[in-house]
């Protein structure tokens, strides 16, 4: 697992501080999720996607890419 220092004002660090606590999780669960809730995926989950979208479509891997492709846009968009 890798490691990540960012610089956060200290009201934004007391508000994830409680947030996480009010969940019971850890600070970087917390941003895990989030990063998981906005659509940032890694290649190995963003493949496991198309290939799933695939397996229950008629679509080339040309088209499923594209379908997957812009589904990633819209939520991209929308923040």
């Amino acid at each position: 697992m890798s490691r990540l220092t960012i610089t956060l004002s200290e009201a934004r660090y007391r508000a994830l501080k409680e947030a996480a606590v009010q969940r019971d999780k850890t600070i970087g669960q917390l941003i895990d999720e989030s990063l998981e809730f906005y659509g940032i995926k890694t290649r190995e989950d963003a493949r496991d996607l198309v290939r799933r979208a695939r397996a229950h479509s008629k679509l080339t891997e040309e088209q499923a890419l594209a379908v997957a492709q812009e589904q990633v846009r819209a939520v991209r968009r929308k923040s």
